[in-house]
């Protein structure tokens, strides 16, 4: 049911998984023990229900089909996926090590979103 959606919609959805899952897992501080699935779940569904634009778009007896809830899962592990395993750029690794050097810390970070916050969370430290 997903793959019938316009380009547009699809983009969208997983334009909102994406930005949902960044914020939460920065809500979470990036920790895997914080970390629920259902509670990531629950944040996206009140993302998609109070501030999306497209979810206004989907019909209501698509909304209900379980095949459609099925399909959003599985683009919601997709998207998790595709976050988790993209690597931080040099960039970013240069930036980070220098800011730890500066600030004597060692966080650590596997994926570009997580390095975006490491980054930000150092600068904010600088700033004080």
């Amino acid at each position: 049911m997903f793959k019938d959606l316009s380009p547009n919609l699809k983009s969208s959805i997983t334009r909102s998984i994406t930005q949902t899952f960044e914020q939460y897992m920065s809500d979470i501080e990036w920790s895997e023990e914080k970390f629920s699935i259902d509670d990531f779940i629950a944040s996206w569904r009140e993302y998609i229900t109070t501030k999306a634009l497209w979810y206004s778009k989907i019909p209501d007896d698509m909304k209900l089909d379980p095949d459609f809830h099925e399909d959003l899962a599985k683009r919601i592990n997709e998207v998790i996926a595709r976050v988790l395993g993209e690597p931080p750029s040099e960039e970013q690794i240069v930036a980070i090590q220098m800011m730890q050097e500066q600030l004597n810390t060692h966080y650590e970070y596997d994926c570009k979103a997580e390095a975006v916050y490491v980054e930000t969370l150092l600068k904010n430290h600088l700033e004080m």
